[in-house]
């Protein structure tokens, strides 16, 4: 099992993970916090909000002067956009910034819940694919929508688990389980974990990986949560790969009842 788990890769639209945590930079006290939390959570790949960056302050820090594009793959998304029109300026600009084609879209439905809006989300995985872009689509725990984002051309799957920053953990495990299994592209779950072993669940169900940010950046000590999360994750995909047993309706003895003096 040690050998399966090393060579255990998630691929995403050609990106080889090692980590299946991907983990949010939103959030956190500082950058340098940041780095740290990234750091300890082992993750491979980032969100990076486009709308949030700096690019007109020169003197201020911005997010690659603490961790290296080089070496953590860099995931523009559109939060904060509440329609297709904001989203698809939001990516186009994220590729004219750094070239970045493999991105993730977020378009928000309102925001009291922070639920996507799939008739835009659909719409604009649709145009950024015929554009050249490689999507990670954000989409609600709704089987039949989130295959027509993947019909659409998504590269990757991310129901929520539950309202992002909610910490409600995972509200939905019947659909969850119908997406991931009729699912040819990767399944992210994203939005609404709240602690580590919601993150384990996860896992648990097949899901290839989870995307983390609140639950870190909010914790009373983010690095040591950053490094829950690692581990929980790791354990969630062994748990997934070794197969659980059967579930009884009756108790079953562990020891031999024949034989008993």
């Amino acid at each position: 099992m040690e050998g399966k788990l090393k060579k255990d890769i998630l691929k995403i639209a050609g990106k080889l993970l090692k980590s299946r945590l991907i983990v949010g930079t939103g959030k956190y006290k500082s950058f340098s916090e940041t780095a740290k939390a990234v750091k300890a959570s082992g993750a491979d790949m980032v969100t990076v909000a486009v709308r949030r960056v700096n690019i007109l302050d020169k003197k201020k820090p911005i997010l690659s002067d603490y961790l290296d594009p080089k070496k953590i793959i860099f995931l523009p998304n559109t939060a904060g956009c509440f329609n297709s029109e904001d989203a698809l300026r939001t990516l186009r600009l994220a590729r004219e910034m750094g070239g970045w084609k493999l991105v993730k879209l977020e378009v928000l439905g309102d925001k009291k819940t922070l639920y996507p809006n799939m008739i835009e989300t659909i719409k604009s995985t649709k145009i950024l694919v015929k554009e050249g872009f490689k999507v990670m689509v954000y989409c609600t725990d709704d089987p039949l929508l989130a295959k027509k984002c993947e019909d659409n051309g998504a590269s990757a799957i991310m129901p929520l688990a539950s309202p992002i920053g909610s910490g409600l953990g995972l509200q939905n495990k019947v659909n969850i389980s119908i997406i991931i299994k009729q699912s040819k592209v990767p399944v992210i779950i994203d939005a609404g974990i709240g602690t580590a072993s919601d993150a384990t669940i996860a896992m648990e169900l097949g899901s290839d990986g989870v995307l983390i940010n609140s639950a870190i950046a909010n914790a009373k000590k983010p690095i040591m949560m950053a490094e829950a999360f690692r581990d929980a994750v790791i354990c969630g995909r062994k748990s997934f790969l070794a197969g659980r047993m059967n579930k009884n309706y009756f108790g079953i003895a562990s020891s031999p009842i024949k034989g008993i003096i």
